[in-house]
């Protein structure tokens, strides 16, 4: 049993398998109020095939996640391609690694606050895949596509949320496999796509101009662990928003408006479903800081399976870092130990989001960050932290000089 029975929307990731299995064309997608995506069955198309049902990953018996067989924290050497990534640029490593003569790569691209998973088949038009999205891409025909490059015998890298890889392994069912390099991320949730709307129109009010493009984390200063927004207007204004001042951290983070099945998600754990998980390398500043490199992103890179070191190994190749103890990311990866929790107001909070307007919502969810959580951030942060530190290694090396 699954939400094409149930209408739990539970019981949903939205990966949309069973809408790309159905060789009738039986199934739609519609949005729901809070605008996320969900299937619906047409009667007088539908034939009872059970196709659907059987490609649904949050049914009984659905894959099992892999252990993780090594880790990895660093960052590109190549520092263009660190600044247009998010963090330190490891899924660029792993395309120019893995993907050689032909080959299809698979990732969300933003158009606006739209995201839709694309594929290309030349990496020089990987730029669109790079950086964190941080609302769930339309799948499309991704899975068909997929398919496709792997029955002619070409090698696919697939990258997406945990729930999108599921979907696509359930799809591909006993299609040869030994081509296909799947990457997931390190998922805290999907936020509402309605809140995010709401905030465009409150742009639009304020500015008179639209959001053309959204960065969710921008580096254009040196500041990774910032998590700074960066708006780009039609009218080609830019704003650029601090995390701690930012309502849509604080609303996401807060667990109040995040895709229901995401409460509970079964592949958020010490373990992986793909055969390489990404992340944020949080934590540096305490148990690896000469990986910091200034404050301009690292990446953690776990690898849960065989293929995934033998396609990380040639990657690790254009990366600056070294191998990590597991234990010691555990203590700052939550999403690696157990899923996100429901907010008990969120109900409420939705309710308010289908009838307020943007700023009045605010006013009432979103509290001014406390003066302990400022000085944490800005006073002594993990910058600060890191250049002490910096100074203690520096001392050491020329006391250790001298004698």
């Amino acid at each position: 049993m699954g939400y094409l029975d149930t209408q739990n929307k539970r019981e949903c990731f939205g990966c949309e398998a069973c809408v790309q299995i159905c060789g009738k064309g039986a199934i739609g997608i519609y949005e729901d109020e809070e605008g996320f995506r969900y299937p619906q069955i047409d009667p007088s198309k539908c034939v009872s095939c059970g196709l659907c049902r059987k490609v649904c990953p949050h049914k009984e018996g659905a894959l099992e996640p892999h252990d993780i067989e090594y880790a990895f924290g660093g960052y590109l050497e190549d520092q263009r391609l660190r600044q247009d990534s998010t963090s330190g640029g490891a899924f660029s490593a792993i395309v120019e690694s893995w993907c050689q003569d032909k080959y299809a790569v698979f990732g969300a691209v933003a158009d606006g606050l739209e995201v839709s998973h694309y594929c290309v088949t030349d990496k020089v038009n990987l730029a669109g895949m790079r950086k964190s999205k941080y609302t769930q891409s339309k799948i499309g025909r991704s899975y068909i596509q997929a398919k496709e490059h792997l029955q002619k015998g070409e090698r696919v890298l697939f990258s997406g949320t945990p729930c999108q890889i599921a979907g696509l392994k359930e799809f591909l069912g006993g299609v040869p496999q030994e081509n296909l390099l799947t990457v997931e991320v390190v998922c805290e949730g999907l936020p509402s796509p309605k809140f995010l709307f709401s905030f465009q129109n409150d742009v639009r009010r304020r500015y008179g101009s639209g959001i053309a493009e959204i960065d969710y984390r921008n580096k254009d200063k040196p500041r990774w662990d910032f998590n700074v927004m960066k708006l780009t207007l039609e009218n080609r204004r830019h704003i650029y928003i601090d995390r701690w001042f930012n309502p849509f951290f604080t609303l996401w983070i807060g667990r109040l408006m995040s895709r229901p099945s995401c409460y509970g998600c079964p592949y958020t754990a010490q373990t992986g479903l793909a055969d390489i998980t990404l992340g944020d390398l949080w934590g540096v500043h305490q148990y690896c800081p000469e990986l910091y490199g200034e404050n301009k992103g690292a990446s953690l890179v776990l690898c849960n399976t065989g293929k995934g070191v033998s396609a990380f190994s040639a990657a690790q190749m254009l990366m600056l870092g070294h191998e990590l103890d597991i234990n010691k990311i555990l203590a700052f990866q939550k999403r690696l130990r157990k899923p996100i929790e429901e907010n008990p107001r969120r109900e409420e909070f939705m309710h308010d989001l289908l009838e307020m307007d943007y700023q009045s919502l605010c006013r009432k969810w979103v509290p001014a960050p406390s003066l302990q959580l400022l000085w944490s951030k800005y006073i002594w942060g993990n910058r600060q932290k890191v250049f002490i530190w910096n100074l203690f290694q520096k001392a050491a090396t020329k006391q250790q000089n001298g004698r």
